[in-house]
């Protein structure tokens, strides 16, 4: 049977301590509305996107320099029927280092084409991997979601308040 979870690779000139370092700084490439602790081990974070996207996270696992892995404890699309589908789901960081570059394989483990928000969700994950964590990583700026005062919803942040 096929590995149909979402993956995407990009490959720097850089060291894996490197990558590793800035793949831990998710505010830096993904989303500056994050609150709580992106790079410690069973910590959790919470991601939000206004109404549109909610979720919590926590780092289960870390190789140092060679993987990290984030598990989804709750989740909530405001444009899907599924609210809840990246629920158990996990994102993934695979580095290698080969010859004198860094290959950061990146893999959402649970999210397969069968799901509504695959699509979204892929196009959403090319930009943030392939764009911004590349561009972090090769020139030190990412293009995360900015901070949105406007659109962020502190209702709906409280109801999703870290333990």
């Amino acid at each position: 049977m096929e590995n149909r979870d979402y993956t995407a690779a990009i490959v720097v000139n850089e060291t894996p301590e490197t990558a590793f370092n800035y793949i831990k700084d998710i505010r830096a490439w993904w989303s500056e509305e994050i609150e709580g602790p992106t790079d410690q081990l069973n910590k959790t974070f919470f991601y939000h996107y206004k109404d549109i996207h909610l979720c919590k996270i926590k780092l289960v696992e870390i190789d140092k320099n060679k993987k990290l892995v984030y598990q989804v404890l709750e989740n909530e699309f405001n444009f899907i029927e599924d609210k809840t589908e990246w629920v158990d789901t996990q994102l993934i960081f695979d580095i290698t280092k080969e010859g004198g570059k860094t290959t950061i394989t990146f893999t959402h483990k649970g999210l397969v084409p069968d799901y509504e928000c695959y699509d979204v969700c892929r196009d959403g994950w090319a930009q943030y991997i392939k764009t911004s964590l590349y561009n972090l990583i090769t020139t030190g700026k990412g293009d995360p979601n900015p901070k949105d005062k406007e659109g962020f919803n502190a209702e709906l942040a409280k109801r999703w308040k870290l333990d």
